[in-house]
């Protein structure tokens, strides 16, 4: 090989390795809904995973999903409306965000206790054969 090419090849490798991340990234981190690899949606979680009256956060998806009476299922956009953080937990009736308290209702996002100054958007989503789905 001549000089120039392998400098070529050597830079070539720095920029390719550059792009990699690191080890460990995404520890912790939930697994991405799976596909259901027939091209109807990804499957979020089970049915029986949302408790009646309450709900699920599922943070990687930015998303809520609620049943707030036995087999209807909602789903909302799991970012405060106040300052845009990612609500953490559903109990007591509300979907609820650490960052300044803000409180939603789990039957139709409307806000239940402040700061938050609207609902949280309703987002789309299929229940199907025990499954929720994103679209």
């Amino acid at each position: 090989m001549r000089r120039r090419e392998v400098l070529l090849t050597a830079g070539a490798m720095v920029a390719a390795l550059a792009g990699c991340s690191k080890y460990g990234d995404n520890q912790g981190a939930p697994p991405p809904a799976s596909s259901s690899g027939t091209g109807r949606g990804q499957v979020l979680a089970k049915t029986s995973q949302v408790p009646v009256g309450g709900g699920v956060v599922f943070a990687d998806r930015k998303v809520v999903v609620t049943q707030p009476t036995t087999g209807e299922f909602k789903a909302f956009s799991a970012v405060c409306t106040h300052q845009g953080c990612t609500v953490t937990s559903v109990s007591g009736g509300t979907i609820n965000c650490p960052c300044h308290g803000s409180k939603y209702r789990v039957a139709d996002a409307s806000v239940a206790a402040g700061p938050a100054p609207r609902p949280l958007a309703p987002q789309p989503i299929a229940v199907r054969s025990g499954e929720i789905l994103l679209p």
